[in-house]
């Protein structure tokens, strides 16, 4: 059978096979009122079409735990229970075609408050729905960026809270998986990275102190998800800034031990996001070396990301045990089928919907 088409078992959850979609933020929500953060039919149309396309998982995109948490006024949101109500529709189709739901609980910190990529993504401001963002330390992500509000002690502990309560509701939308978002510079990564996290106290300085808040978080997190349930956590591995400047991958090294002893089943690796006009050595499977370096020395599973485009280079990635899994974005974006085509190509078996057994 092929690597690929084998299925993945995490706690007591079994994923049908290891062609798993990234998060991916959609900016279609409506921006304010009783309907802000709430998934609607655009939303369920493009999930439903990568479940029946075959993929095993699908993380549903950086989903904020506070309306202040969104890196734009159109992301989704999870902090009311309007928001899973409409969740719910989405999570109750993919298991019905065999994909297992889950959801990315995010906190933008410093890079919240945008517009939506299409539109430029520059930084909003209170007449176009947008608001004053915070972060560790005050400290701009780029010029034209506004300075954040330095968070204080009370207002972290906030919004470790803030993710608690995303996590409950989660389950209750009927989510088997949570990932919490602690890459591509955003608050947590911004807390984790000596580049964007300037603090004198608890939460700054030392290696330990920059992860206090992460484990915090994950802490938080783990205690209100069910015990047979699979937490997974994002990090960028890299801020590709010079040694020392930011967070390394010997940082993440380190880190992926102590997110092990927390309870963190996966970890999805990434890179780069908390710093603009940094040189990333863009290509095929890019990252994936970061994520088999964290297998290795720490056997802890991970999925893999960046530029993983063709069945046979997916197959070898899982095969070769450098990932338990492949996470597609733009792929997936491309072609809702991939799973489904991957499977012809390679002879593994994946769930076809019978309305499209003539295609097989």
């Amino acid at each position: 059978m092929s690597a690929l088409f084998e299925p993945r078992t995490l706690r007591s959850l079994t994923i049908p096979n290891r062609v798993w979609m990234a998060p991916m933020c959609q900016y279609s929500a409506e921006p304010s009122g009783p309907h802000a953060g709430v998934a609607n039919d655009w939303h369920f149309a493009h999930y439903a079409a990568r479940a029946a396309g075959g993929t095993g998982l699908i993380l549903l995109e950086a989903t904020a735990v506070s309306p202040e948490g969104r890196i734009s006024p159109y992301d989704l949101g999870i902090w009311n229970d309007t928001q899973v109500d409409a969740l719910r529709r989405i999570t109750g189709f993919l298991k019905g075609q065999g994909t297992v739901p889950g959801v990315q609980i995010a906190h933008a910190g410093r890079k919240a408050s945008t517009d939506r990529p299409w539109k430029g993504g520059a930084p909003l401001g209170p007449d176009a729905h947008g608001w004053q963002p915070v972060a560790p330390s005050p400290l701009a992500f780029d010029e034209g960026h506004p300075v954040p509000d330095e968070l204080t002690e009370e207002q972290i502990g906030a919004v470790v809270g803030q993710f608690a309560a995303a996590a409950r509701r989660a389950l209750d939308a009927g989510f088997e998986v949570v990932e919490i978002h602690g890459a591509h510079g955003y608050l947590i990564g911004e807390f984790l990275s000596p580049h964007s996290n300037h603090r004198t106290d608890a939460y700054g300085g030392s290696f330990d102190n920059r992860a206090r808040f992460a484990l915090e978080v994950v802490d938080a997190v783990r205690e209100v998800w069910p015990e047979e349930l699979p937490l997974f956590f994002r990090v960028s591995a890299t801020d590709w800034l010079e040694e020392r400047a930011g967070w390394t991958a010997d940082d993440t090294v380190r880190f992926a031990a102590l997110l092990k002893e927390h309870g963190v089943d996966l970890l999805d690796v990434s890179t780069g996001g908390n710093a603009p006009r940094v040189r990333i050595p863009v290509g095929p499977g890019y990252q994936v070396p970061f994520a088999a370096r964290v297998k290795a020395e720490t056997g802890l599973p991970v999925a893999a990301v960046g530029l993983i485009t063709e069945p046979g280079q997916a197959e070898k990635i899982v095969a070769n045990g450098e990932a338990d899994a492949v996470l597609l974005g733009r792929e997936l974006l491309r072609n809702p089928s991939w799973a489904r085509h991957a499977a012809r190509e390679l002879g593994g078996d994946v769930h076809v919907p019978d309305p499209y057994h003539r295609s097989v």
